[in-house]
């Protein structure tokens, strides 16, 4: 047995085993064929002389577990306080007088600390160059340009509107045929050489592109394949990028811009604040590893387990807010469950280390959160969150949890310092 198990026996008997017993007699009564009676009318003493007082224990025991499982959470408060994993029940022994139970709980193991201050990890600078500023600002140009109609040659960056059709060796092949399709010239959507080949054409042209499928094309019967596009030129388009004028703010609609000084400097501060976060998680994450390195600790299997479980569920729940189901994801990969798990097996175990590093700093440095502050940061989460107070504890899962999630970042500030 490992050394974070330990074994623990309960027995119930006496009154509360043949309670247990006369529920599941109640229970298989109402099914039972014995002559002369309608089912869940026999006496019991006529049921247990045809099938026995034994035919009652498994469907006893049931019920008698829950039983001891309430006597283990009052009889070794302490061992349960410790409880790293839902602890492991089994029938050990079975009788007219009592049942017993073996539980293997599976407890907080030893955690070593090793350096945790003072580890020299340097959080980078947030900082936003005169080029992202400028890259941003154009994208939300980007956003607001207008398709305008062109009298004139398709250059690089115009939009076609084109019918074509495709033929191999002179016959038309599926998939090769479209009309009034806006192409976008140099956006690479169509096979490699056709857009160029359009460049220079005018609305009313027609021409016939030449071109060869790319031998990794995703139809197996065009790999590789010469083909001959037959396209008709109706429309040209150019994109108009708007000024940085007063229409362009208005239509941004953004509060307090009106100039482009001031897009720039409210544009500064957005990516300020993204970098600023993006350092502040890539900090955090290299003063866990750093202090993790110095760890000593036996990680139980059922801990990791559970752990695993967590995480499978979590990515289901973001899978299905995409529209697709973990057995889909499953087909979709060729894998299965447990190959899931062993790819993040290494990520759980990351996990729980920091969480049981971060545990033991918190017991070293005696940080402790009373039930005062604890309310007064459940009262400031829940109108954060715009949700009643009860409302939100229910959800986060309790005061506990909050004090715990207090204790935790205390102790993730022990290691800024």
């Amino acid at each position: 047995m490992a050394k974070s198990e330990k074994e623990i026996s309960i027995e119930i008997k006496g009154k509360e085993w043949e309670e247990a017993l006369d529920k599941a007699f109640k229970k298989a009564n109402k099914t039972a064929k014995i002559d002369g009676f309608r089912p869940g009318k026999a006496p019991k003493e006529v049921f247990l002389k045809k099938y026995g007082k034994e035919s009652l224990y498994m469907e006893a025991a049931d019920s008698a577990a829950d039983l001891a499982y309430q006597k283990l959470l009052k009889d070794y408060a302490d061992d349960v306080k410790e409880l790293v994993a839902r602890p492991d029940i089994a029938l050990e022994n079975i009788d007219d007088e009592k049942v017993t139970f073996k539980f293997t709980l599976t407890l907080r193991p030893e955690v070593k600390l090793g350096k945790y201050k003072g580890l020299g990890v340097k959080k980078d600078e947030a900082k936003a160059s005169e080029e992202e500023i400028e890259d941003a600002i154009n994208h939300m140009r980007e956003r607001y340009a207008e398709d305008v109609l062109k009298d004139g040659e398709i250059a690089d960056g115009d939009i076609a509107v084109i019918d074509f059709e495709g033929f191999i060796d002179g016959k038309a092949f599926e998939g090769g045929k479209s009309e009034n399709y806006s192409l976008k010239i140099g956006s690479g959507t169509f096979i490699p050489g056709f857009e160029k080949q359009l460049i220079g054409l005018k609305s009313g042209d027609k021409k016939d592109v030449k071109v060869t499928f790319p031998e990794d094309y995703h139809a197996e019967d065009l790999k590789g394949k010469e083909a001959i596009f037959k396209v008709t030129i109706h429309e040209v388009k150019e994109i108009k990028i708007p000024e940085l004028d007063k229409d362009f703010f208005d239509d941004l609609g953004m509060e307090g811009i009106t100039t482009k000084e001031e897009l720039e400097a409210q544009i500064s501060e957005n990516i300020l604040a993204h970098k600023e976060m993006e350092a502040e998680n890539k900090y955090i994450d290299n003063l866990l590893e750093a202090a993790a390195k110095e760890v000593k600790v036996e990680i139980p299997e059922a801990m990791i387990s559970e752990e695993l479980d967590r995480m499978v569920s979590q990515y289901a729940e973001h899978l299905k807010m995409q529209g697709i189901s973990i057995e889909q994801f499953y087909q979709f990969t060729n894998s299965d469950e447990q190959a899931l798990k062993d790819q993040m097996r290494p990520e759980a175990i990351k996990r729980i280390t920091y969480r049981l590093m971060l545990e033991e700093i918190a017991k070293e440095e005696k940080i402790e959160i009373s039930d005062k502050e604890a309310k007064e940061e459940a009262k400031n989460l829940a109108e954060k969150y715009q949700m009643k107070e009860e409302e939100f504890l229910k959800q986060f899962g309790g005061l506990d949890i909050v004090k715990y999630d207090m204790r935790m970042r205390k102790a993730m500030e022990i290691l800024k310092k």
